[in-house]
């Protein structure tokens, strides 16, 4: 009889595995729930991130995977038949990877993080089960139809969108994110990972640019095979918000991915961005569904 096993992931032979996984278990429902094939990629580019990423064997089948991302999330899937016994080896793994990644104390405790669309009840079972605390943060996913007419994009004199000219640009495109958003998660480093992955195409890779030559904002579109297109992250430097910079990208990024065949486009952002969230609505986004989020506190002895 098979026996169950686990590893640690190998390189890119693991990559494959771990896309076929994917593939194979998710149900249509959730096909592009996060982590997507690039999210995944842009993940596992980073050395950090590999040394929490292992696979789960029924013999030589494999069975699930899972790995701790950058915000202390655990990223997963597993076949439904082994979720009862590899899913609660899964989160133990995660509990282990954020012990150690925080280098914990006596008496410190961290939180392993993870989400979950709204309406994937077996799912958020199991997240409960396992010991995981909704909490207050919610993200909400919007979509827009491509087929309605799209306005031209307009921008105050002396403003101009136009691609990323390469990555001699991502310094800067990582600095406005931060300071947009007021996080330090997005290095030039991480940057580079996004710009690295196989459905990252530059020319969707849209900034606009201020009178003194600054980038005053961003938006990095992308399409896949599904004919799912896709406007975010969406990042307005502090000293131009308020002049309309976000909504006239939308308008930009949704025009290249009609262009380029796609049937709808969608975005998401935080519960909280309601300025993003209107932003988005003025040009026909609506809302389409809401991920929670939870927590389970880890301390230093597990």
């Amino acid at each position: 009889m098979p026996t169950i096993t686990s590893r640690l992931y190998e390189g890119e032979k693991d990559f494959q595995i771990i896309l076929d996984l994917l593939i194979r278990i998710r149900p249509a429902a959730r096909v592009n729930d996060i982590p997507t094939k690039v999210d995944i990629e842009e993940n596992l580019a980073s050395e950090e991130i590999r040394a929490t990423a292992k696979l789960w064997f029924d013999g030589n089948q494999p069975i699930g995977w899972a790995f701790v991302d950058s915000g202390n999330n655990l990223r997963w899937e597993v076949e439904k038949k082994f979720e009862d016994s590899v899913g609660a080896e899964m989160v133990m793994w995660g509990e282990a990877c954020t012990r150690s990644g925080k280098a914990l104390t006596a008496g410190e405790t961290s939180t392993l993080d993870t989400s979950c669309r709204e309406e994937h009840h077996e799912r958020l079972e199991f997240i409960r089960q396992h010991g995981f605390r909704q909490t207050d943060v919610v993200s909400v996913g919007m979509k827009r139809p491509l087929a309605e007419a799209i306005p031209e994009p307009e921008l105050p004199a002396g403003f101009s969108i136009r691609p990323i000219k390469g990555t001699e640009e991502a310094e800067a495109v990582a600095a406005t994110h931060r300071a947009a958003f007021g996080t330090d998660y997005m290095t030039t480093e991480n940057r580079l990972a996004i710009m690295g992955t196989s459905e990252y195409d530059s020319s969707l890779d849209l900034m606009v640019i201020a009178p003194d030559d600054s980038i005053a904002a961003y938006c990095t579109c992308s399409v896949n095979p599904s004919g799912e297109g896709y406007t975010d992250p969406v990042a307005t430097h502090p000293r131009f918000q308020r002049l309309g910079l976000a909504k006239a990208m939308l308008l930009k990024g949704m025009q290249l991915l009609k262009e380029r065949g796609m049937e709808s486009a969608n975005l998401g952002t935080s519960g909280s961005n309601i300025a993003m969230q209107k932003t988005a609505e003025s040009v026909g986004f609506r809302m389409e569904h809401k991920t929670l989020w939870f927590e389970k506190e880890v301390n230093q002895t597990g």
